[in-house]
């Protein structure tokens, strides 16, 4: 993995202009007092991720647009893995957690931090800049024993104001109801806050605005043990255009784990986002200039069919979270997929992770004809790419079937044994846009 971040560098009091031009602070404590403390130069601050799975995903994304300008601007990144508040489980509006095998948590706490380091840890040694620090904060919070919790923290917050906080007014209007477990993560979110503060110096929290309750809480907290300054901005959150979570494809989560979404994957979910979303979504997630932003705004407005902005924010991302030789990857098979690269320069890797995106059947010894492979024209129906053998028949005849990006002239012929690329994979298209794969029986 490596990273998109210029060399180009923001000063530490402007840097609350450039959050605000590109749209990524929707709330913050006293903004006059952050951009002082920001001004005067550099802040510790933190951001939190909890492990609920094996991997954050691309709404994740836009808590690391935040600690990435804060970092370029010359401020200390924190990132917290929740070892602790990820056993637990911030409050859902709908239903009670699932609480995870603690064994468990720990592997994804180790899996998360290894993936997401590079987004700053390349950039801090390019540039010069402070070097980001990791934390568990289950390093703290495992040896607090419950006496210490409820007498040394607990006694800072109010329940009327706990209560307050939406997912929780929710589930205690609901048939479902809320458990102490979960009604408690506040403080625990809060606590870390303080942890950070006492270890670390920091002064400053990130985090989504459906967060926002939690991390006004640490603030609080900070301010009533410590006496010392403490502040807050929150990311906006992002739906599409339509509605539904972003990160969210056929109802499947694009997650920034190459083992969970392949780079051509996820290179293909920003490439095919809505023209509304491209346009609304590039100055969050992309770090070119403000007026290169404009421009590919201005250009999907006028040719949306290009998919210039899409295609824009495909390669930065990519690139960010997967590296350039992904990237690459990525790109070449996309190209070859639709009969514009060879097909056969593509690794085994890059090859199945697209056809396994575009739709893929695996042949066994079963699927032979007298030791023979199937004609073109039975591939094509199993593939699904035509609806029956005389379907196929007609997509040959009209010059529309493609085996390996070269045009098949005789629907019933076998298709050779020595067809297979990389993997054993043959590759059947019909037309211009429908691919898919098909792994010949080794």
């Amino acid at each position: 993995m490596t990273s998109a971040m210029t060399s180009s560098t923001t000063s530490p009091g402007d840097v609350v202009d450039d959050l605000h031009r590109r749209g990524l602070i929707a709330q913050s404590t006293d903004e006059t007092e952050l951009r002082a403390a920001l001004a005067a130069g550099p802040v510790t601050y933190y951001c939190g991720f909890d492990p609920t799975a094996p991997s954050l995903h691309v709404g994740h994304l836009l808590q690391f647009m935040v600690l990435r300008a804060l970092h370029r601007a010359g401020h200390q990144p924190i990132v917290l893995v929740g070892g602790a508040t990820g056993l637990i489980g911030d409050p859902r509006p709908t239903s009670e957690r699932q609480l995870n095998d603690p064994a468990e948590v720990a592997r994804w706490v180790d899996r998360i931090q290894r993936r997401v380091a590079p987004f700053l840890d390349l950039p801090a040694a390019e540039l010069g800049l402070r070097a980001p620090i990791y934390v568990n904060n289950l390093d703290w919070t495992a040896p607090l024993s419950a006496i210490d919790l409820l007498r040394d923290i607990g006694k800072h917050f109010r329940v009327n104001r706990m209560l307050a906080k939406e997912a929780v007014a929710v589930r205690l209007n609901s048939d479902v109801g809320i458990s102490y477990t979960e009604f408690s993560y506040q403080i625990l979110q809060a606590n870390d806050f303080r942890e950070l503060h006492q270890r670390h110096g920091c002064t400053l929290q990130s985090g989504g605005s459906d967060q926002w309750g939690n991390i006004t809480a640490g603030v609080d907290l900070v301010r009533r043990t410590d006496g010392a300054p403490a502040h807050a901005l929150a990311t906006p959150l992002l739906t599409t255009a339509d509605g539904k979570k972003i990160g969210k494809t056929e109802g499947a989560t694009v997650w920034l784990d190459p083992e969970l979404t392949s780079p051509y994957a996820f290179f293909q979910y920003w490439l095919g986002i809505d023209d509304a979303d491209a346009r609304s979504w590039a100055p969050l997630f992309s770090e070119r200039p403000a007026d290169e932003i404009a421009a590919l705004v201005a250009s999907s407005e006028e040719r949306p069919q290009a998919r210039e902005l899409q295609r824009a924010l495909a390669e930065e991302l990519t690139r960010l979270v997967h590296g350039e030789d992904e990237l690459a990857q990525a790109e070449a098979a996309g190209r070859a997929l639709f009969g514009r690269d060879d097909l056969a320069a593509l690794g085994e890797g890059a090859l199945t992770a697209a056809l396994s995106e575009a739709g893929a059947v695996q042949l066994g010894p079963d699927d032979l004809v007298d030791g023979a492979l199937p004609s073109v024209a039975a591939l094509l129906q199993r593939a699904g790419l035509c609806s029956s053998l005389s379907d196929a028949r007609r997509t040959v005849k009209e010059g529309g079937a493609y085996l390996n990006n070269e045009r098949v002239l005789d629907a019933d012929t076998p298709v050779p044994t020595d067809a297979g690329l990389a993997g054993r994979w043959v590759v059947l298209r019909r037309g211009k846009r429908a691919v898919a794969g098909v792994r010949l029986p080794s």
